[in-house]
Parts: C-alpha cells; sequence; structure tokens
C-alpha cells in the first residue's frame, strides 16, 4: 500500500498497513508442508473422497495469515519507526530512527513470484529481530528502504538513495566450477566416484557402492545451496556503505555500513590455489546470541567477494580497508619450538600491526586465511595457554571485536613475547579510539 504523504518537518507518516497479498507468502510455507505430508499419507494406499483434511488446514493458515495483515499496522513517528501487530496479545514496537544501522530488502521465492519483498531493519545493539515489514510491493520496499533511511541519516524523506558505484559482478560458471572445488562437495564427489570405481573391481562391488548413495545424493542439494547463495552476486558502493545483491530462488539486497565492519578475512581453500582464487568475507556487529535467533542470520558474516583472483581481492581488500596489505612483513612468524604444536601450519603461521590502523593475522595450512581487524574497533585482547603451550613457553594472543563471526590470533608465539603483544595490543586499540571523530 502507498505510504501517506509525509510533513516535510518531521517526516512522519500515516499507518499503513502491509501489502494484502502478504497472507499468501506467509500461508506458502503451509502448503508446502499440507503437500508434503498428503503425498506420504497417500502412499501406498489408495484414497476415496475429497481431502476435506487438507483443505480445512489450508484455510486456517489462510486465515490466520489474514487476520495477521488486519491487526498489523506500522508508520513513522515522532523519529521511530511504529510497528503494531497481534490479535490477542498486543504488541507495538518503536525502533528510533537514529539507530538503524542497515536496512535489508528480501525477496523469498513465493514473494518474487507475486512481486513483494521484505524490509529487514539492522539496529544498533540488536539486530534484526522483529524490526521486519513483511511484506511490501517490490517498488514499495525500496521506497520505503530509501525514505527510511534518509530519516535515519537526519534528511527529508523525499531525498532519493545516494547512487551506488559498481565494483564487480561474479561470473556464475565461476561460482559453480569454484563450489565444486570446497572441501564438502569436493569430499561427497571423491566418495562417489570411489564407489563408482569399487561398483565395477569389487565382485559384490554394488552392495559396497550402495554405501555411498546417500553421499551421491547430497551432492546436489549442497552445490545448489551454497550456488544459490551468490548466485548473480553484484557489489556496489555508495555513500552509506557497501551494497550486495545476490540470490537465485531467495533474492536478498543488503547494506554494510562501513562502520560496522569488524574484521575482513581472506580465504585459500586448498582446492583454489592452484587457480589462484580467494574468497573475502566481513564481520559486521551484532549482538551476542542473537544469531541463533534471528532468521539468515548466517547472512551476517557476509561475503564480499565469493571468489576471484588474488588481484582482484587486493584490490578489493584496499577500497573497504584502506591501507591493508595480506602479506606479512619478515619477523612476523612464532619461534621455531612452535612446529612441535601446531607442524602443519606451523611455516604459515604469523601476525603483525602496521601500528597505527590494523591487526592482522594469518593462520592455516589447508585452509589458509588472513584476518584483518581495524584497531579501533578491537574490544578486548585475551591471553590463552595451554598445558602444552606452557611447556613450550608458548602462548596465543586472541583479538575480540563486536562481532562474533571469527577472531584473530597471534598463534604460538614467545610467551614473553605474547605477553609484551597483549599490552601493545591495548595500547594501540585505546589510541586509534582516540582518533576517531
Amino acid at each position: 500500500m502507498a505510504v501517506a504523504a509525509a510533513p516535510p518537518a518531521s517526516g512522519d507518516t500515516e499507518w499503513s498497513r502491509l501489502h494484502p497479498l502478504s497472507p499468501v507468502v506467509r500461508a506458502g510455507s503451509a502448503v508446502a508442508v499440507l503437500v508434503l505430508f498428503s503425498t506420504q499419507f497417500d502412499t501406498g494406499r489408495r484414497r476415496s473422497g475429497f481431502p476435506w483434511e487438507s483443505f480445512a488446514l489450508l484455510g486456517l493458515a489462510i486465515v490466520a495469515g489474514v487476520v495477521s495483515w488486519l491487526v498489523t499496522r506500522w508508520r513513522v513517528h515522532g523519529g521511530d519507526l511504529q510497528i503494531t501487530t497481534g490479535l490477542i496479545r498486543r504488541q507495538s514496537i518503536r525502533v528510533p530512527l537514529s539507530r538503524i544501522q542497515a536496512i535489508d530488502v528480501i525477496s523469498p521465492v513465493v514473494a518474487r513470484v507475486l512481486g513483494l519483498a521484505e524490509v529487514r531493519v539492522v539496529v544498533a545493539g540488536r539486530g534484526t529481530g522483529r524490526t521486519r515489514l513483511a511484506y511490501l510491493g517490490g517498488a514499495e520496499a525500496q521506497r520505503v528502504r530509501a525514505m527510511l533511511l534518509a530519516l535515519a541519516h537526519g534528511l527529508a524523506s523525499e531525498t532519493p538513495e545516494p547512487p551506488a558505484q559498481p565494483l564487480l559482478r561474479i561470473d556464475n560458471a565461476r561460482v559453480v566450477f569454484a563450489t565444486v572445488l570446497t572441501a564438502p562437495v569436493s569430499v561427497l564427489l571423491a566418495i562417489a566416484v570411489l564407489a563408482g570405481v569399487l561398483s565395477f573391481l569389487l565382485p559384490h562391488g554394488a552392495a559396497t557402492a550402495s554405501v555411498a548413495i546417500p553421499a551421491v545424493v547430497g551432492v546436489v542439494p549442497e552445490v545448489f545451496r551454497r550456488f544459490n547463495a551468490v548466485y548473480d552476486f553484484q557489489l556496489a558502493e555508495a555513500a552509506d556503505g557497501l551494497r550486495l545483491s545476490r540470490g537465485l530462488l531467495q533474492t536478498r539486497t543488503e547494506t554494510i555500513p562501513f562502520g560496522r565492519i569488524q574484521a575482513v578475512r581472506w580465504v585459500e581453500p586448498l582446492l583454489w590455489r592452484g587457480f589462484g582464487w580467494v574468497r573475502l568475507e566481513v564481520d559486521v556487529a551484532r549482538q551476542r546470541g542473537s544469531a541463533q535467533r534471528e532468521e539468515g542470520s548466517s547472512q551476517l558474516s557476509r561475503t564480499l567477494l565469493p571468489v576471484g583472483s588474488r588481484e582482484h581481492a587486493a584490490w578489493l581488500l584496499q577500497r573497504v580497508l584502506p591501507g591493508a596489505a595480506p602479506v606479512p612483513p619478515p619477523g612476523t612468524r612464532p619461534p621455531r619450538r612452535a612446529a612441535v604444536r601446531a607442524p602443519l601450519s606451523y611455516h604459515w603461521l604469523a601476525f603483525w600491526d602496521d601500528r597505527t590502523r590494523y591487526a592482522l593475522a594469518r593462520t592455516g595450512r589447508i585452509r589458509r586465511q588472513v584476518v584483518v581487524v581495524p584497531l579501533e574497533k578491537v574490544q578486548s585482547v585475551r591471553l590463552r595457554q595451554g598445558p602444552v603451550e606452557r611447556w613450550l613457553r608458548l602462548a596465543t594472543v586472541h583479538i575480540d571485536t563486536a562481532g562474533r563471526g571469527w577472531q584473530a590470533r597471534a598463534v604460538c608465539r614467545d610467551a614473553s613475547d605474547a605477553d609484551a603483544l597483549l599490552w601493545r595490543l591495548t595500547d594501540l586499540a585505546r589510541e586509534a579510539r582516540r582518533r576517531l571523530p
């Protein structure tokens, strides 16, 4: 439904309802469950008569959706986004516009068919939670997003969304090939190939190969799940942050404000190295424990580059964190005795900082990675020393941020150096925060 005309001074709007077809989208999952239930129930025997039970349940789902639509309203008033819902238990949600950090637009497959989209508001300190408008018309969702972002930045509600500069677009064929070369999928494929070979070589190979059928069946949905998440991946840069657009069945348009970036991770899987491919991921600020409660929370640690060359990854890293270099300078590796504690990854371990902006940690051997943390985002620094490390006079320093995806770790450092590093990083983080405007 259209947003009412807003007074220029305050940007307030009148109460509005969601799109009238929202109950259809909400009932989509109920329809899928009913179809599955009916298929399983009818298997093996023939039923007579009309399936009244299934249609009664479907009718209840639609009625519940219609009632939810009737009692759900939203508006912008007094500097807040207000959402009221509930019939028996009335709920009123108020989101201060000044605390909005990002607004994402998501279109599940049923909503896309109907031309609808969900507006999901990301608020400082609480994640997305229940702050959602599901669903609005596609064009209306984009207009509401632009209006809320303008009001959140103290601008007039009619202010258009700032233009975005396209940075990259990933070829889907490369995404499929890279997905097949990831560890879970490649292991499943290896099992499938081995099972096929055994079926020809062994006398009773067919029975042996049948054990691998679940692995063969599991390859297709795993490849599709990963491919669907980054299909038609596009990245653009705007004044309010980085904009990500992706998805095949469910499209997502997300914004990552620059101020919420807590760390960037450079990942080189084993089977990608022969092609010189890299994946870049970004960890964003969120509330502790919110990841388990929020739908789609796996996207809180977002992919900046699903697959690309080292040159493209280095260029993109410079756009996000200017001056950060994933190559360690000399003298940043742990002592030789650390090879006893980490025999496989010892030659790859490194930790360094540039004294003013970033702390960087390189770990892994099979799955190499470099984590870059802006010093002003450091919330705490911890030193851990297990019994083996204590015997070897080693220690590991952990850097904590407001993100919960991963940490930068100075692994297996000399114990005395680790203690000095603990206090050094604490001082560098304090100084970096003081330099913030």
